[in-house]
């Protein structure tokens, strides 16, 4: 050897010192293991010379990742951050790193691979000398180093706790020679890397340690440094501590079979799901005990079940039941630490974690489901995107639940033992307060007692003696309605006063019903029997029952007997509308005092109450004759005049008969006589025509008869005769329809029929006389349909009405010349044009709503038309002199008239408005004043509305 070689001999040792001087000094100057690690790529790769130097680092399942890299001037790509598969380096090759630490160099031009041992494959031991044995290159192995663009690699494997860590790689793009002591160099620096990797773990766990007893700390400062335990806040500070996405710290109280739970939660959480909470289902305590392992079996249990660590809920197959609870949120992993304290279970913590979506960039695409079967072609970036991700609990974070679990467990004991004693406390002094509201409720109950027995005894009105009772017990009880259900001799009921507080229905005049309230109820009562009702849905009543009460809005019921000389009088009632309430023994007692005190007062007033009406009823019985004998009379003028009339009727229909007859043979002969009429006239022409010189003879016949003037007079004549004959058969046809002898029930007539009518058998009065003037009848008729009514007692209503005005136009006559003053400027004024206006017209609405005169009393229910409906109105007014009011509000009277002795009855229009007003269910109305003229209105309905029966009347009532 000589010098030259021996100086590049030194001068590869010198830089190999260096190179590991230099390494020692990183590892030393960095706490951090990738600054360490790229430090090393950098310094390897300028001491091999080579165009890529990287640390590759394997992963669980055996794929692994670039996690530094040193590339020379992009002669060869960057793949730092890279992932490649698990097939890329075979189990075969880890295990052999592992077993051997095999070192491999690879020469691709020469399709040979290196082969570098430092142990025994077979028994581990070392190995005295680590030669390298070159072999042929496996041809897949080849083409994969091809594809990358490497010609020349090295591989040194890195170990750290006897365990494969990663790969420290060297590639050149060019062949490249290897020697021994590059080899050797490339050892040490592994050799200091799994060093520095020693070191990295250590202050890693210091520093997780750290962290852990900080979180501790600070979750134990808020369960027990604070004045009040904060199991919120320690809560979410323990789902920040595992970067959970939300919690639930379930506390129960009592056993399994009726827990009392406490429930606080923070951030996301499982939707409700049943009846109960989640922690309450039997495979929740199931699991932690023995339905579920958990994620690390080697983690110390706690107490008498360990902690239940589930990475993906949905991928347990026990955990399907309580999976649905979960579909609704994003919630993936779930943490559950049985919380206990000397073997009794106190509750659960629960910490979860909400799904997340990974990315990995793949040294080239391929499919992850199948096994690769020869080398990619290319190794370009492919980004792998995974949605619905879990993580996996680390064993760390176990233990830190472990650790964070005993702290809420003594926490959460000192808590339930500050609860019970401030509910000892509590109930302690709610007792006192109880037993000191009793004794103040006593005093108060009896002072109430005495004094309503003081107000109910101060009277002898029974009617303010009741409502005494229930308004004085209402607000004694601070009820919603307090009532008196009085009992009849018959054994029948109803509420008969009532007081009620608020807008709750009234029960006034509401009657039991047989069947839910059998006999044997009042048996009971009638023996002293009280009965309290604290919850109508839940009592054990009838269903009838149940339904009356509840349709009267009553949750809640106290009923007493009130007995009158041990006779069940009736019930005193108090209702709770509101909600369900308990009565206390003492309400009861109080109820029973006032209820006894009731029934005595009650007694008294009845006494009296007999004693004023045996006085009252031989008074009443005197007006009642009196009364009667005034109704008889009445009744018999009624029956006289409505005879007169009726014979009347029937008198007019026999005459109208009776002339019909002749006039219908005048009227029919009449058509024959103007026929032969003309056919002799014609023919007379004709013989004038044939024969223009007839004989002396005839020629004076013809002058002397004056055949000229019959000729000429005879279809006048004639025609004369029929006018006349139609008249009567209108007199005769007004005749019939006045008196309707053939409408004996109600039917639709034309209103303008009768009313014409009644004019036609008036009109000789309407005709002028020697002492008056012409009566003028004025007619402004609406279109009217027709009407439902008895024609002829309507008729009779229109005679009386236009025979009443006429007769005042005519007494306004004869006052012009007697009279005086006012009364004789009113009958000049009607004197000069005495005139009666009719007028029809159809209304809607209600009946004589918006007129005034005399108030209508309501017509009987037999005959009351609707609210709102359909009616003709018909107005008849004269310009007569009017009248006062002292005598237009006694006009209706039966009996009082103003005509002289003999001239009227007074019956006319009190007959007249019981025709309209209970016959037809109208409305008849007078409206004068004294020089104004008279009008009277009448309203009747177009349809006939029949009388409901007794049971609709009920339902309407």
């Amino acid at each position: 050897m000589n010098l030259a070689d021996n100086t590049q001999t030194l001068q590869q040792i010198l830089n190999q010192e260096v190179l590991l001087h230099r390494m020692t000094n990183r590892i030393r100057q960095f706490l951090e293991l990738q600054e360490i690690l790229a430090a090393t790529v950098v310094e390897v790769r300028s001491f091999l010379k080579t165009d890529r130097v990287m640390v590759y680092r394997f992963e669980a399942d055996g794929s692994g990742e670039v996690i530094a890299e040193s590339v020379n001037n992009h002669r060869l790509p960057s793949m730092l951050g890279l992932h490649f598969p698990t097939d890329d380096i075979p189990l075969e090759a880890r295990e052999l790193y592992v077993r051997a630490r095999a070192r491999t160099i690879v020469d691709v031009n020469s399709q040979q691979i290196g082969l570098s041992p430092l142990r025994d494959a077979g028994t581990g031991n070392p190995l005295a000398t680590a030669d390298i044995r070159y072999r042929p290159v496996d041809s897949c192995h080849a083409a994969y180093l091809k594809a990358m663009g490497v010609q020349s690699s090295v591989v040194v494997p890195v170990l750290h706790q006897n365990q494969l860590w990663g790969l420290l790689v060297s590639h050149h793009s060019e062949a490249q020679f290897i020697f021994d002591q590059d080899l050797q160099v490339l050892q040490q620096v592994a050799d200091q890397v799994s060093v520095a990797l020693a070191h990295s773990t250590m202050l890693s766990h210091a520093r997780a340690q750290q962290a852990r007893e900080a979180t501790i700390n600070r979750i134990a400062t808020l369960l027990h440094a604070q004045p009040t335990i904060q199991l919120q806040a320690a809560l979410e500070a323990t789902v920040a501590a595992f970067e959970g996405a939300g919690g639930r710290l379930y506390i129960r109280r009592g056993g399994m079979a009726h827990p009392n739970c406490e429930l606080v939660t923070c951030g996301a959480g499982p939707a409700p799901w049943g009846e109960g909470e989640l922690e309450e289902y039997p495979l929740w305590g199931q699991g932690l005990g023995a339905g579920f392992q958990p994620a690390h079996p080697e983690t110390p249990q706690l107490g008498s079940g360990g902690i239940w660590a589930i990475t993906d809920i949905y991928k347990e197959a026990q955990f399907v039941l309580l999976a649905p609870a979960f579909q609704p949120t994003r919630i993936r992993g779930l943490l559950v630490v049985p919380l206990h304290y000397r073997q009794q279970l106190l509750g659960f913590l629960s910490v979860f974690r909400e799904e997340i979506e990974t990315e990995t960039l793949w040294a080239g695409e391929f499919d992850p489901s199948a096994q690769q079967q020869g080398p990619r072609e290319s190794f370009q970036e492919w980004r792998e995107l995974k949605r619905g991700q879990s993580r996996e609990w680390a064993r760390e974070e176990i233990e830190l639940a472990q650790a964070i679990g005993h702290q809420f467990s003594m926490a959460i004991q000192q808590y339930l033992l500050y609860q019970e004693v401030q509910a000892l406390n509590a109930n302690l002094e709610r007792q006192v307060q109880e037993r000191t509201a009793q004794l103040q409720q006593s005093l108060e109950f009896t002072r109430a007692v005495k004094q309503i027995t003081d107000q109910i005894r101060s009277t002898l009105d029974l009617k303010t003696i009741l409502q005494t009772i229930v308004r004085e017990v209402r607000a004694l009880l601070n009820a919603d309605r307090v009532v008196i259900y009085q009992i009849a001799a018959d054994g029948s009921g109803e509420v008969t006063v009532e007081e009620c507080r608020g807008n709750w229905r009234s029960v006034i005049g509401v009657k039991s019903s047989g069947k839910c309230f059998p006999d044997e109820y009042f048996d009971l009562y009638d023996f002293g029997r009280m009965r309290a009702i604290n919850n109508v849905a839940a009592e054990e009543i009838s269903d009838c029952h149940r339904e009356f009460l509840e349709s009267l809005e009553i949750k809640s019921s106290l009923t007493v007997p009130v007995r009158i000389e041990s006779q069940l009088w009736g019930l005193l009632i108090a209702h709770e509308c509101r909600s369900p309430r308990v009565w206390k023994t003492a309400e009861l007692e109080l109820l029973q005092q006032l209820a006894s005190q009731a029934a005595i007062a009650i007694h008294q007033a009845e006494l009296y109450e007999q004693s004023k009406e045996a006085a009252v009823r031989s008074a009443a019985q005197a007006q009642e004759l009196a009364r009667a004998l005034s109704e008889m009379q009445q009744m018999q003028t009624q029956l006289i005049q409505s005879e007169k009339m009726s014979a009347l009727g029937e008198l007019v229909a026999g005459v109208a008969h009776e002339i019909n007859n002749p006039v219908n043979f005048i009227t029919g002969n009449l058509i024959h006589v103007n026929q032969y009429a003309s056919d002799l006239l014609e023919l007379l022409e004709l013989y004038e025509g044939k024969y223009p010189k007839p004989d002396a003879d005839i020629v004076e016949r013809i002058e002397e008869i004056e055949l000229d003037f019959i000729v000429e007079d005879l279809p006048k004549m004639l025609s004369s005769m029929q006018v006349g004959a139609d008249r009567i058969r209108q007199i005769v046809l007004s005749l019939r329809n006045f008196s309707r002898i053939d409408q004996s029930e109600k039917k639709a007539v034309d209103i303008h029929e009768g009313i014409d009518s009644t004019l036609m058998i008036l009109q000789h009065r309407l005709k002028g006389k020697p002492e008056r003037p012409a009566i003028q009848v004025i007619k402004e008729y609406g279109k009217l349909p027709q009407v439902e009514c008895y024609a002829g007692l309507l008729n009779q209503v229109f005679m009386n009405v236009l025979s009443n005005a006429i007769d005042a136009l005519e007494m306004g006559h004869r006052a012009l010349g007697i009279g005086h003053g006012e009364e004789k400027q009113s009958a000049v004024r009607s004197a000069q044009s005495p005139a009666i206006r009719i007028r029809t017209e159809v209304g809607h609405g209600e009946l004589g709503m918006g007129r005034g005169g005399e108030e209508q009393s309501p017509a009987p229910s037999a005959q009351r038309p609707l609210p709102h409906c359909q009616f003709v109105r018909i107005v008849i007014a004269d310009n007569g002199p009017g009248m006062p009011e002292a005598v237009r509000a006694r006009i209706f009277q039966p009996f009082f008239t103003t005509k002289a002795v003999g001239k009227g009855t007074g019956m006319g229009l009190s007959i007249s408005r019981q025709i309209v007003v209970e016959k037809h269910g109208g409305v008849f109305e007078c409206v004068s004043q004294p020089g104004a003229g008279t009008e009277f209105c009448i309203e009747i309905p177009v349809v006939h509305f029949p009388a409901p029966s007794k049971e609709r009347v009920g339902a309407v009532l």
